[in-house]
């Protein structure tokens, strides 16, 4: 996987991503559609050309935790295709989507026939290495608040000068980002909004002032 946020993404530029999915079929999900469970063979890249999806993990008492969300000119399912392995974590829609489903056999062409493409991809391998080294010291070290904070921040993009995060999450969608219970999370937000520090309108954060480094 992948961490929280979106480096470079992907490190393929917009004609790169259009010219890799050209490689493959062009398909629309509905909302809430797996495209992938854990623990998978599947023989499928996807990239995805609108819409949004949300990768995760879970347990057997079905308890989840999210990993990352990706959007339009990113791409997933590559790592288990180059390495013939089962699938690391699960991809659901989180909004109908369309994205372009590459067969193995297509993608491993591309890649041979584009080494500049091949050495890119080696250093996406080497980009969610340091992720998910990031989430590992992110959960360990870091109290609720510390995560909650580091999420938004992660999330948030510039606009007009101040940060947003449009993605319209639930305060469960945050808690499983962050590894932690829906009432601690509200608790959170709730103090945050009324410190002045985020406002929240139809669920779109916005963070109105730096926030503190502990609560």
């Amino acid at each position: 996987m992948v961490g929280l946020g979106q480096p470079e993404k992907r490190n393929l530029s917009a004609d790169e991503v259009d010219a890799l999915a050209a490689c493959g079929v062009r398909r629309t999900f509905p909302r809430h559609a797996v495209l992938i469970n854990e623990g998978d063979h599947s023989e499928h890249v996807y990239v995805i050309l609108a819409g949004q999806v949300k990768v995760f993990c879970s347990d057997d008492s079905g308890r989840e935790i999210t990993l990352n969300f990706m959007g339009p000119g990113e791409f997933f399912g590559e790592l288990s295709v180059i390495g013939e392995m089962p699938r690391s974590a699960s991809v659901m829609t989180t909004q109908r989507s369309t994205l372009s489903l590459i067969s193995r056999d297509a993608f491993r062409t591309y890649l041979a026939d584009h080494p500049d493409i091949a050495y890119k991809f080696l250093r996406l391998l080497a980009v969610r290495v340091g992720e998910l080294t990031d989430l590992a010291k992110n959960l360990a070290l870091n109290d609720v608040y510390g995560r909650v904070t580091r999420a938004l921040l992660q999330l948030a993009e510039e606009r007009d000068g101040v940060l947003v995060v449009a993605q319209r999450l639930t305060h469960q969608e945050i808690a499983n980002l962050v590894g932690a219970s829906r009432e601690m999370v509200s608790r959170i937000m709730k103090e945050l909004e009324r410190g002045g520090y985020i406002e929240v309108q139809q669920r779109v954060i916005t963070i109105r002032a730096r926030l503190p480094k502990a609560w």
